[in-house]
């Protein structure tokens, strides 16, 4: 397969896509997207696999750093040139640049961000099949020892949270679980990064977050002594908010005292 994709794209594209330069680089990922763009036009599907096998094999699982950065940027020039057929190649994509996570290059680290963010960009909804994934992923970036993947991260977390907010697909019975056991966080960043997530799932109409509020009160009243100032001002507004939708809601509220009592 690696030898198919060869034959695809240029030996100097190749070479240029592990470059020092990050402008090589670049370049030559705009032209892997205008090559798999073509091929897309005429259904060479197989072809396509085969650049993203390479991509993945000889770049993003490469000892060298720079063809690691490569590989990344390939990949989402790959998914750039694919556009609305990007779909059926998202599970050849998509876990490659998840590892890159957590590599010990920061910079690495910094392109999967950037990578996984020009990936969620064409795909949308798609996306969410890897949703439990790459909130583990963003939870752990959140509190990077680097600031700018930690920025990489917060842009990317943006913009998953977009793509959620306007998906039918999302299941807030498999997220709860993933909320719930990292709620006893202490890292100022994490707590930031979940609460984050509480309030803006919240807020969607056909999400019932206040159904499943027992799994992370505990946690968000723990947050309410917390050293950051805003730390406790957003647990607080969180906590606000629920208990207006309590008051809002008789049953609710009925409800929600008798499951207490007899915990």
């Amino acid at each position: 397969m690696a030898a198919d994709a060869l034959s695809i794209i240029p030996g100097a594209v190749l070479r240029n896509l592990s470059d020092k330069l990050y402008e090589k680089r670049k370049n030559a990922a705009l032209e892997i997207e205008g090559i798999v763009k073509q091929l897309a036009t005429f259904g060479e599907h197989e072809k396509i696999s085969a650049v993203i096998s390479l991509l993945t094999n000889d770049f993003t699982y490469s000892p060298q750093a720079n063809h690691r950065k490569g590989g990344l940027i390939g990949l989402a020039a790959v998914t750039v040139g694919l556009t609305s057929e990007a779909a059926q190649h998202l599970e050849q994509i998509v876990p490659p640049v998840l590892t890159s996570f957590l590599d010990q290059d920061s910079r690495v680290r910094y392109y999967a961000c950037e990578a996984l963010y020009n990936i969620a960009k064409v795909v949308r909804g798609d996306f969410i099949i890897y949703f439990n994934k790459i909130f583990d992923a963003l939870c752990k970036l959140s509190a990077d020892s680097d600031a700018n993947v930690q920025s990489a991260a917060h842009l990317l977390d943006k913009l998953v949270k977009d793509i959620v907010t306007e998906s039918d697909q999302f299941s807030i019975e498999e997220f709860i679980p993933l909320l719930r056991e990292r709620m006893n966080v202490l890292n100022p960043y994490v707590r930031q990064f979940l609460v984050g997530w509480i309030t803006v799932l919240d807020s969607v109409p056909d999400i019932d977050m206040l159904g499943f509020l027992p799994d992370f009160l505990d946690g968000l009243f723990n947050m309410l002594s917390d050293s950051s100032h805003e730390i406790r001002q957003q647990a607080d507004a969180a906590l606000s908010e629920f208990l207006q939708e309590i008051k809002n809601s008789p049953v609710r509220l009925l409800l929600y005292t008798v499951s207490h009592l007899t915990a």
